[in-house]
């Protein structure tokens, strides 16, 4: 797909281009995949001529009703593949019937990010360390003092040379035999003193021109100390003396110039120490480097410690080679090519190319401009070979060695790029330049060549210059034709191939304005393929470049660059620092104001911004002073009109992030965004339709209140601030609690974190609070508390009844006087706390657990109002509400919010206990005549009924001190109140014994220990987002398609196929699986495209079996405390990859991936689907079910409505009122019609619904009488489901008593057609969803499938092939959703399959 950054003015959004389902309310601004669309167009035809204008049976205004009903799924299969829009209008005038696509539903819900491994992994933010600091340079070095130590001896040729004629002569570009030779060796010394200071202009130099050995030594002491801790060059020319010797010395003069005398390295070396550099341009320099590794094997470390000494040889040859004497070359040639590279080069290159005889030398030493401006000929030269240098060494050096030679000290990298020129030039000339350490042959790198074609073109250009000064320079195409290739890399290239070449040279473009741009979009392309792209990108050097960008103003560079940023800080966070000192932060301030950017790129700028302040106080404060709090309030408030922000969930996911960053542990920030009202801002976030959005004003909120903050510390002279605070904080709370029966994990573990900080802060209220509940007191706190009598939806259902059985509680500790000095307590099985079944001994010594108790709660609470050193008007109402919201999370369906939750109430002195399961009663204090499911219910607590409903969870609660050894754990566990830690916290410095007992995170001894809160996951999730490709649809989209659209065929093959059959033949059984439940198969499943069947029993255990191989493939518990049963498995994503929902009785929710593999099995999210339930009613018994068209799910049960969840948005849509006294018994949505349901009651009435309708009933019919027999409830209606075909409004229904009527409830008249099926004993109704079949089962074991007309087709008896064994009392059916295959779960544990083809039977 290509990038949508183009040339012109009008920018397009940067990351639009990825089919993003984040954006599903947004989705008339996403690109549609067109291969996507070709393939449904596909489909579509196969549909047209079978369905005509509707179904048969349907009269043609059902088409027309079922338009006007807002049936926008139909539209919408038609209109789009990628995003489902939730009410974004129909598609009208497509010209073809509005249900052609009705069987197939085209949206997928439950696959974002957020889905997957929830429950497993706690994800990681941008990194601080590791992988990412490697791309920065160690430490940045200078070179900062260069000697230049010159033997020339001019006039007097050394006795080991022997010289051709004519010979190269040339010193520095000077003929030393043209001026006396006193003069030349100074005005060489000069040049060269020249030449050098080009590449390090800030260095000291310092020469000595035919030097002694003292003089030598002099100048080396005088360089390390000024250079001190700096580099030192030490550049040696030896054209005047003898060649090095073996031992690797090389050769200086007496002071009459009448003898040479030798200097060994090994003093050089010692005078010189380290960091340093040598240049050695002799005949034989290879002596000296030999010699110079010799020296560092045997003194491998400097004096002062173990670091390698940092020394670098350059040397013109090998040992054995002499320096060529062509008069082609310079004598020096090798010091010319590492300082005047561009001279030689271009006089090297002209001799070979075609230009030789066109052009005179004399004009490249006149070639115009100067080394630093690229717009003229010389500078773009130099930029030409910079640029070609650095590509070949990046290309060729390994990682560490090309970042210490190329980019850790300016002259260094200088001089090794121009020595790739010198061993290019001299190999010519059969001579091999040598380096310490060694560099890998680069002379014949292909990149050679387009440094050939680039100084050709330039040269070319030269004549015409010289003459005419006005001739305007063209400049070379060589930038253009790199980045060209570069874009070919990125069209082809990936992470497994070889990394592009051309990126250092994209690096070099950046300096330059006209490609700048380019440059940056290929860049930003680049980084978008991954985190391994951005590191690569970032140890070529970028970073200083864009750093330096973001102070240019050019508009059309802005988007690109935050883009960049984006891509840099998801991969490395430390970069935070670099911004914050160069006033980087004020760029993505201005552009996050900026009003034409789209809101996606906006939210980019956000999440560098969340970045820049994350854990970084310069950073809050710059942004603080920056004004960000007001910018991002102003943009959650409301959207600017030319794109609205509201409908970008992405860009208000990054503000609430952002702000929550920001005042994250910042009071000064805290206060300015109480002050400027932000809680009220937030709140209104709360409910919107994203997830990711909602948890994030979660951790906005959560982070708002201060952890330090305890309000029962002494009040000071900032009394009234702190009570300003106080309200803020209740006010932000009484928020948070809003979202505690969220839809989404994300969210309601925000709030686990947010509850824990409140907690922090305000343990002693909670604590009283806590304390005073389980203490039996006539004035206590909770007398006079509303939100104990008014039940809401807070926590979790109201059951007055629950706990008649229960005995009366007593506390371990102060009331307790069975303890005895050592701290041990000792029980009779006749004692009260018996029943509580959970016992333990506490170690703590009688003061702790005898004083810290009884005394305290008469000093804190008197008439209900906790008292401190000054009285302050509390809210324990909200105290109270907030407890019961902590367990309430302590009973998620979700295993990590649920172990968040505990960790929360532990914060409060409430811990959890694991004890032996009930059923070894002699250990756990339970009487050995009680059975394991009263022991279950003594868990509760007397009094709590409303609050700590701990039936309706998992956790029975206690206030208990810490036991002295840890307990084993089982299925039964328990809550303790720590009394040591209720209002003494220093009592356990040692840091909590209950903690290390029982590893749970429990409270630590000082109060402004926070290391045990726990962490927000959101902020880090959330980065994820921004390191996988944004520019590109995911890797796999199109194989996604494919196999959408082979699995689209097949369905509609084997719907074609269903219509027309006739289903006779339905008893013949295929397979029998025995499941080895051990209380019966309670709900079956068949899979549409495996010969796969899913089982469940009540005990909430699920297994999965392949019933052609005969196989088990799969078997896991829904949850750890089975102990409630499960109501309902459906397929979600049937066509896709398809996931598991799996409803319990009690309500919950949890829905797997990876199911079908063994041990594979994910948690995508759960949630508790029922909020309460009708008094007096013993538990919810949930009715669920799944319609994939819409996207909801349904669920009901003994509540007096139904919930209906969007769980595209993981959210509660609405609750519809039943209209009914009696609660709901079956429960059906309708697989062709998005937003309708029917549900039948347990007085045998059924009622229609539709959620888009205002009151959302339509209509009611009771087809079934209740028999003689009332309390048996034998009208109870057992299964009901939508006829197959388009008509909206035909139902079947069956209820207890055995009758199965047929309605048409549009005509609202009574049933068309009754069937007595069973007397009595129906169990179980299942309901073809294409063909006309429908199959009742019995408890007296037998099966009767029937069709539409009410005809009786088939009796299953028995299997006479499994040994005439008789089927168990039938109590699940499924049709398989596109076959004839029926599967039957019996009482006896055994699921049998009958197809209507005969096939051999396994």
């Amino acid at each position: 797909m290509e990038s949508r950054f183009s040339q012109s003015q009008s920018m397009v959004a940067v990351v639009t281009n990825h089919v993003d389902r984040y954006s599903n309310s947004n989705s008339h601004r996403l690109d549609v995949n067109p291969a996507v669309v070709v393939v449904q167009d596909v489909v579509l035809d196969g549909n047209r001529d079978r369905d005509g204008d509707g179904d048969r049976g349907s009269s043609s205004d059902s088409v027309v009703e079922s338009h006007g009903n807002t049936d926008r799924e139909d539209a919408e299969a038609v209109a789009s593949t990628t995003g489902y829009g939730m009410g974004n209008g129909h598609v009208v005038g497509i010209g073809m019937p509005a249900t052609s696509m009705a069987y197939l539903p085209q949206n997928v819900v439950l696959s974002e990010l957020r889905h997957d491994g929830f429950e497993v992994c706690t994800p990681s933010g941008p990194a601080e360390s590791g992988l990412v600091s490697k791309w920065r340079p160690k430490d940045r070095m200078k070179t900062g003092c260069v000697a230049l130590v010159l033997c020339l001896n001019i006039s007097v040729d050394p006795p080991d040379v022997i010289k051709i004629s004519p010979c190269a002569r040339m010193e520095c570009w000077i003929d030393p035999f043209s001026m006396a030779p006193q003069k030349a060796l100074d005005t060489i010394g000069k040049t060269l003193h020249f030449q050098y200071e080009r590449w390090q202009p800030k260095a000291r130099y310092k020469f000595q021109l035919d030097p002694t050995v003292e003089e030598v030594k002099k100048l080396c002491t005088s360089c390390r100390k000024y250079a001190k801790s700096e580099r030192v060059l030490f550049h040696y020319n030896g054209h005047g003396v003898p060649k090095p010797t073996a031992n690797g010395e090389i050769w200086f003069f007496n002071r009459s110039y009448t003898q040479y005398i030798p200097l060994p390295i090994s003093d050089l070396d010692s005078w010189l120490k380290t960091p340093s550099i040598y240049v050695f341009d002799c005949s034989a320099a290879g002596m000296i480097v030999n010699a110079f590794i010799e020296l560092q094997d045997w003194n491998p470390s400097s004096t002062s410690g173990t670091t390698p000494r940092d020394c670098i040889l350059l040397a013109a040859c090998e040992a054995h080679e002499t320096l060529p004497q062509s008069h082609e070359f310079p004598a020096d040639v090798f010091t010319s090519c590492l300082t005047t590279p561009i001279k030689i080069a271009l006089r090297w290159f002209c001799t070979r190319s075609l230009l030789h005889e066109s052009l005179d030398y004399s004009l490249i030493d006149r070639i115009p401009g100067r080394q630093t401006d690229r717009k003229t000929l010389l500078g773009e030269l130099n930029w030409i070979f910079t640029a070609v240098t650095d590509t070949i060494a990046w290309n060729v050096l390994p990682h560490d060695l090309f970042q210490r030679l190329f980019r850790q000290d300016l002259l260094v990298a200088s001089l090794f790029r121009n020595f790739l020129l010198a061993e290019r030039i001299m190999r010519s000339a059969n001579c091999s330049p040598v380096s310490y350490p060694m560099l890998p042959p680069t002379h014949q790198h292909h990149m050679w060549d387009a440094w050939d074609m680039a100084a050709e073109i330039c040269l070319s250009q030269l004549p015409t210059l010289l003459e005419d000064p006005n001739a305007e320079f063209q400049p070379s195409p060589f930038f253009t034709e790199q980045l060209t290739a570069f874009e070919v890399w990125l069209d082809h290239g990936s992470e497994h191939k070889k990394p592009p070449e051309q990126l250092p040279i994209v690096l070099q473009v950046l300096l330059s304005q006209c490609h700048r741009f380019r440059a940056l979009v290929l860049l930003g392309r680049f980084l978008d393929m991954g985190p391994w792209a951005v590191d690569l990108a970032l140890s070529v050097g970028i970073f200083p470049y864009v750093l330096k960008l973001l102070q240019t103003t050019t508009p059309e560079l802005r988007q690109i660059l935050v883009f960049i940023w984006t891509k840099i800080l998801a991969l490395d966070k430390s970069c935070q620092v670099d911004l914050v000192k160069d006033g980087g932060h004020t760029y993505f301030i201005r552009f996050l104001d900026s009003v034409e950017a789209y809101p996606e790129q906006r939210a980019m700028a956000a999440f560098v911004l969340t970045v820049i302040v994350d854990g970084h106080r310069k950073g809050q404060e710059a942004c603080i002073e920056a004004d960000l709090i007001h910018v991002c309030l102003k943009h959650l408030q409301g959207g600017s009109p030319p794109n609205d922000t509201q409908t970008e969930p992405l860009f208000l996911q990054w503000l609430c992030l952002c702000l929550g960053k920001l005042w994250e542990d910042f009071t000064e920030a805290q206060v300015i965004g109480l002050q400027a009202n932000a809680p009220t801002v937030f709140s209104l976030l709360l409910s919107e339709p994203q997830p990711e959005v909602r948890a994030s004003a979660v951790f906005a909120l959560g982070t708002l209140l201060d952890v330090g903050f305890d309000s029962s510390r002494d009040v000071g002279d900032d009394e009234r601030d702190d009570d300003e605070k106080a309200v803020a904080e209740f006010s932000i709370v009484k928020s948070l609690l809003n979202v505690v029966s969220d839809g989404s994990p994300l969210v309601r573990a925000e709030l686990a974190v947010a509850l824990a900080r409140f907690a922090f802060g305000h343990k002693r209220h909670l604590k009283s609070i806590a304390a005073a509940y389980w203490k039996p007191q006539p004035n206590s706190v909770l007398s006079s508390l509303p939100s104990f009598t008014v039940r809401n939806s807070v926590s979790g259902y109201s059951t007055p009844n629950q706990y008649s059985k229960i005995g009366p509680l007593s506390r371990v500790g102060g009331d307790n006087q069975s303890a005895t000095r050592d701290g041990r307590v000792s029980v009779s099985s006749s004692s009260p706390l018996a029943t509580s079944s959970i016992m333990h001994g506490s170690p703590l010594s009688d003061d702790s657990s005898h004083n810290s108790d009884p005394g305290m709660l008469n000093d804190c609470v008197t008439n209900g109002v906790v008292n401190h050193a000054k009285p302050r008007q509390l809210d324990n109402g909200l105290y109270s509400q907030c407890v019961s919201a902590m367990c309430t999370l302590t009973k998620d369906a979700s295993p990590r919010i649920s172990g968040l939750g505990r960790w929360v109430l532990s914060i409060i002195g409430i811990e959890q206990v694991v004890t032996k399961s009930a059923k070894t009663a002699t250990t756990t204090g339970v009487r050995a005549g009680e059975s394991s499911g009263t022991a279950n219910s003594l868990a509760g607590l007397a009094r709590s009924s409303s609050w700590f409903d701990m039936n309706g969870g998992h956790l029975p609660l206690t206030f208990r001190t810490p036991p002295v050894s840890p307990p084993k754990p089982s299925y039964l566990t328990g809550m303790r109140r720590v009394c040591s830690l209720e209002f003494r916290p220093h009592l356990m410095d040692s840091g909590g014994l209950a903690d290390t007992l029982l590893g749970s995170p429990g409270v630590s001894g000082s109060s402004s220990d926070r290391s045990f809160l726990p962490q927000s996951t959101i902020y880090n999730w959330s980065c994820s987002h921004f390191s996988k490709p944004l520019l590109t649809a995911t890797d796999g989209a199109d194989e996604i398609a494919i196999k959408r659209e082979e699995r689209e065929n097949l369905a509609l093959n084997h719907i074609t196929k269903c219509q027309r059959a006739s289903g006779s033949n339905l008893h013949n059984p295929i397979a029998r699986w025995d499941t080895k439940f051990e209380t019966g198969a309670k709900t079956a499943l068949l899979q549409p495209f495996s010969p796969v069947v899913v089982a469940a029993e009540e005990g909430e255990c699920i297994r999965i079996w392949n019933y052609e191989e005969a196989t088990l493939l799969n078997s896991f518990n829904n949850h750890e405390y089975p102990n409630k049963g499960i109501s309902k498995l459906c397929l979600v994503n049937e066509l896709d990859e398809s996931l598991l929902l799996v409803a319990s009785s009690d309500g919950n929710v949890r829905i797997w991936k990876d199911y079908i593999s063994r041990g594979k099995q994910k948690l995508v999210t759960a949630f508790s689907s029922i909020h309460g339930h009708r008094p007096g009613a013993r538990s919810v018994s949930a009715v669920v079910d799944w319609q994939q068209q819409s996207g909801y799910m349904y669920a009901s049960g003994e509540i007096s409505s139904t919930m209906v969840w969007d769980l595209d948005k993981e959210q509660l849509l609405s609750s519809i009122p039943l209209a009914s006294d009696c609660s709901i018994s079956a429960l059906t949505a309708s697989q062709v019609h998005g937003g309708q349901f029917a549900a039948g009651f347990v007085d045998g009435s059924v009622r229609l619904y539709d959620v888009r309708t205002p009151d959302g009933l339509i209509c009611v019919t009771r087809p079934h009488t209740l028999g003689v027999d009332r309390s048996g409830g034998v009208g109870r209606v057992v299964g009901i489901g939508f006829q197959p075909g388009l008509d909206p409004a035909k139902i079947v229904s069956a209820s207890q008593a055995g009758d199965i009527q047929f309605l048409d409830i549009r005509n609202q008249s009574d049933a068309y057609l009754t069937i007595d099926a069973h007397r009595g004993s129906l169990t179980a109704l299942a309901i073809h969803r294409h063909a006309p079949l429908i199959a009742s089962g019995s408890a007296k074991q037998l099966i009767k499938v029937f069709n539409l007309e009410g005809e009786q087709l088939g009796t299953i008896r028995y299997s006479p092939t499994f040994m005439a064994q008789k089927i168990g009392p039938v109590s699940c059916l499924a049709f398989h959703p596109y076959q004839i295959l029926l599967a039957a779960g019996s009482a006896d544990a055994c699921v049998s399959i009958y197809a209507d083809e005969i096939s051999p039977p396994r």
